[in-house]
């Protein structure tokens, strides 16, 4: 465990790694609001650094009583879509996602097709 906590620590002083995290969240976190709103659907969201999380409502989501408004049921929807699609999401629509280091530009691209697909099949309902 302390060597891998270690090495963590060598990997995080490494110049930029802090901006590709925040990079490929913030382009993860874009990508799913605009897959489901170019599908009709009511969507919030955002990050910050390597966390993302994203509401289905109109939002802004400022407390837990707004985020109480959300369609959880889309949201359970939209989990099991994307878990059958190979892209594993936090369960709960309260939940903050959080992406890493080892995530690719092709993981992100994968996600966001995945989402794509999932939130067009979900208008159709």
């Amino acid at each position: 465990a302390m060597t891998a906590g270690l090495k963590t620590l060598e990997i995080l002083r490494r110049p930029g790694t802090y901006e590709y995290l925040d990079k490929i969240t913030k382009r993860l976190s874009s990508g799913l609001l605009l897959a489901a709103r170019e599908n009709g659907h009511d969507i919030t969201g955002g990050s910050i650094s390597g966390m993302f999380g994203q509401f289905f409502c109109k939002g802004p989501v400022k407390n837990f009583e707004d985020a109480t408004a959300q369609d959880g049921a889309k949201f359970a929807k939209f989990f099991r879509g994307m878990l059958e699609r190979g892209v594993y999401l936090a369960p709960s629509a309260y939940e903050a996602g959080f992406t890493g280091l080892a995530h690719t530009e092709a993981d992100i691209d994968k996600t966001i097709e995945a989402a794509y697909d999932v939130l067009k099949g979900l208008k159709k309902q």
